[in-house]
């Protein structure tokens, strides 16, 4: 079974880089037959540990072996070509001898990098299973609603961090959040894993936004307090989640909204961008020693071929190289015609154009749009845009 592996690890590498082999392999013979032919004085062979030194940049440690081997060999050849007596002069025992330790070497290093690789692959595997189970994909269609989500983490290397967006549906509508834990890490996503669990469940359980608000506020509470190494310390108050969470009817245009603490989502309507911002602001969830008066609902419309964009300060907070806060409701307003994917496909692309390729938070968007269809005759209720700055808002 050993010796199948081996040799299935030593074929790979040659059915994906057999191309690239031809540089070591090419180098070989060429400084073989370059050693030969010019004069006795000049001695090209020690260059022969090129050849096994970039071979661990395409091939695994087997191909890297026998290329080294081959070097070995090549050595050996340029002795006995240029004088057979000259193979068995210490000066080329000592060069043959010093190439196949070099290879070797190479070889062991090469057996480290790969099984780092293959490490480095099963951490993502597990990190992609968990942003599965933290982070699941949005449908992309729910009732009259078309959605797209977009998430990219700070680090490079990780899928998830501490923003969070779900959906689900709650009878004749949608309920819908997106939420951004403060700070990063495990701690993050620990706290970011219990507010989805929360959501998931009292969305079904809470006839209203605001008593789903008050149970996922209890559940952050109680998971704060319980996980904090210690109750009665400053760590425990500066633990808070700004989130977002919206009602969204199927049949009429009167959308609820509570916001606390997250930045307002953009309404693209008929080619304007407004800002919905809350009548009155409300602390984020998880501020558990800071007592609440009630939770205000602020409705808008919603109509058809609208599109909301939800989104968390990641995006916005994200700085060019001269220091400039992104405007993602000015480079929005290009893009009112877009689907969602098309909407989240350009601000990802224009944000790390912005940023100059590397975001330092996560940055999470979803994109919803609402489908044409009415009931007939349906009469619109009372309605409020809220526009403007927060101080402007009524």
């Amino acid at each position: 079974m050993g010796f199948r592996r081996r040799v299935a690890d030593l074929w790979q590498p040659w059915q994906t880089g057999h191309a690239l082999l031809a540089i070591p392999l090419g180098l070989i013979v060429a400084i073989t037959v370059v050693d030969v032919l010019i004069p006795g004085d000049i001695h090209l062979g020690p260059l022969l540990i090129v050849a096994p030194a970039i071979t661990p940049w395409f091939a695994g440690p087997w191909l890297t072996g026998l290329v080294g081997a081959l070097a070995v060999v090549a050595q050996a050849i340029i002795g006995v070509v240029r004088d057979p007596n000259e193979l068995f002069s210490t000066n080329h025992q000592v060069q043959i001898a010093a190439l196949a330790l070099l290879s070797l070497v190479i070889v062991v290093f090469s057996r480290q990098r790969e099984r780092r690789i293959r490490q480095l692959e099963q951490v993502r595997s597990v990190s992609e299973a968990t942003q599965r189970v933290v982070l699941p994909p949005l449908p992309h269609r729910m009732g009259p609603l078309r959605i797209a989500a977009a998430y990219r983490a700070a680090d490079d290397e990780a899928l998830i961090g501490g923003d969070l967006y779900a959906a689900t549906r709650t009878g004749n509508g949608a309920r819908l959040i997106i939420g951004d834990v403060r700070g990063k890490g495990m701690t993050a996503i620990s706290d970011a894993s219990v507010i989805m669990g929360s959501f998931r469940d009292a969305a079904h359980r809470t006839a209203t936004l605001a008593e789903l608000a008050a149970a996922l506020e209890e559940s952050i509470c109680r998971h704060l307090t319980e996980h904090a190494p210690h109750p009665e310390a400053d760590e425990l108050y500066e633990q808070f989640v700004t989130v977002l969470m919206l009602d969204i009817p199927d049949e009429d245009p009167l959308t609820q909204m509570i916001n606390c603490g997250h930045p307002p989502p953009l309404l693209l309507h008929h080619h304007h961008v407004t800002a919905l911002y809350p009548r009155r602001a409300e602390p984020p969830l998880g501020m558990c020693d800071l007592p609440r008066t009630g939770l205000t609902v602020d409705p808008f419309t919603f109509e058809g071929d609208d599109t909301l964009l939800l989104y968390t300060d990641g995006i916005i907070e994200a700085r060019s190289s001269d220091g400039s806060f992104y405007p993602l409701a000015e480079r929005v307003a290009q893009w009112t015609d877009s689907g969602p994917e098309a909407l989240l496909h350009h601000i990802r692309d224009d944000l790390i154009a912005h940023v100059g390729g590397q975001l330092n938070d996560d940055a999470a968007a979803v994109a919803i749009q609402r489908s044409p269809r009415l009931a007939p005759g349906h009469q619109l209720k009372k309605m409020v845009h809220f526009t403007g700055s927060p101080d402007q808002a009524d």
